[in-house]
């Protein structure tokens, strides 16, 4: 069996102010084509299709193209679960109507989910779709008031889809989570305030695949069986060494995966030029419409940097002086605030003003807070 997975789209972005719809859709395209050409079986996305829980119009119509030329004009299965970021309801809506049209959309967690079957000339393949769920929620909707964290959340879904599983038949997991052990990226937004929220690969040894998504940087996770497809486009400079693709993979008839990593061409590329403002500014000019964002090096005034380095990168979208800054660095873990998770830069912002840290009572009333203002806009109620 083929299999076309990808996973992060995060359709109706804004990155550093620009709406990044008209690249999505440029890299959309490419995915289209890949697919028209491939011919895979089905294809998997595996969370974070829109960048929030109200999409902005535009992202919604982008969807609604892309789906339906898969669906429409190639006739291939699209099996789609919802992740972090996603509204269950909203996306979820017309599930049933959409199933018979080969479009599978899983986002709201039920003790009525049940595997999706797609048979290939080997017989059947059973595809698990477990979408973005807290701890709560599973507890509540499986009935297992022993479920406590997020990798006892995942065992739950796993063991509620292997108990309709025939035994010896191929499976195939669909998951958005965090897998202990994954390189994380910027712009991802933790799963989990102020504790853990990730699981062990262990848990997908079930499976002969586990198409994963949540972190950034296309991946394999213990082996090849397990493995983050990656984001769409580079969504912040941190990524700027990631190369963006997707994934091929191909399901034999004993379970065996082989898979290959097919790159996807933005319509910007995400860099970053580090150096004197001179010499950037007479550096090459290739690619200058690229997003960019530029640490300088220089000690002295510059009137108008930004606007002068425009003239040349008119997509320079940030701009760094770490010798203007370097006697207002963060205190606590790390020195560079872009490294830091929400819970630790209140924790280091909490320090510089009070001058002493934050207490243990302190930074768990600050973690649920912020958990429950995620948990609001994500629309779940648990």
């Amino acid at each position: 069996m083929r299999i076309l997975h990808t996973a992060d789209w995060h359709l109706g972005r804004i990155f550093y102010g620009v709406y990044l719809t008209d690249d999505q859709a440029h890299v959309l395209q490419q995915f289209i084509r890949l697919a028209g050409d491939t011919r895979p079986d089905v294809i998997l996305i595996t969370g974070d299709i829109y960048d929030r829980s109200v999409p902005p119009t535009e992202a919604i119509k982008l969807l609604d193209e892309v789906l339906s030329t898969i669906l429409m004009d190639f006739k291939i299965p699209v099996i789609l679960i919802t992740g972090n970021h996603d509204s269950p309801d909203r996306l979820g809506f017309g599930t049933r109507l959409l199933s018979e049209q080969g479009l599978h959309l899983v986002g709201q967690l039920s003790d009525q989910l049940r595997p999706i079957v797609i048979d290939d000339a080997h017989g059947p393949v059973y595809f698990c779709p477990a979408p973005y769920a807290e701890p709560p929620l599973v507890r509540e909707r499986l009935h297992l008031p022993e479920v406590a964290n997020h990798e006892q959340a995942m065992l739950a879904m796993i063991a509620h889809y292997a108990a309709a599983i025939p035994a010896g038949a191929r499976r195939v997991l669909l998951a958005h989570t965090f897998v202990a052990g994954g390189v994380e990226s910027e712009s991802e937004r933790p799963l989990t305030v102020g504790g853990t929220g990730a699981v062990s690969a262990a848990c997908f040894q079930p499976f002969h695949y586990a198409a994963l998504g949540h972190l950034h940087q296309p991946q394999n996770i213990g082996s090849a069986h397990a493995r983050y497809a990656g984001s769409l486009l580079k969504y912040s400079f941190s990524e700027a060494h990631h190369r963006k693709s997707v994934t091929l993979a191909e399901l034999d008839g004993d379970g065996n995966i082989t898979y290959e990593a097919i790159p996807l061409s933005p319509r910007r590329d995400v860099r970053r030029l580090e150096g004197y403002f001179a010499d950037i500014l007479a550096g090459p000019q290739k690619s200058r419409e690229d997003y960019i964002m530029v640490t300088l090096q220089d000690t002295g005034a510059i009137l108008d940097a930004i606007g002068k380095l425009r003239e040349v990168y008119p997509n320079v979208l940030h701009l760094e002086r770490p010798s203007l800054t370097a006697g207002g660095e963060l205190r606590g873990p790390g020195g560079d605030h872009r490294c830091l998770n929400e819970a630790e830069l209140f924790a280091s912002f909490f320090e510089q003003v009070t001058g002493t840290p934050l207490s243990e009572e302190q930074d768990k009333t600050f973690s649920e807070t912020l958990e429950t203002f995620y948990r609001q806009e994500r629309e779940v109620q648990s």
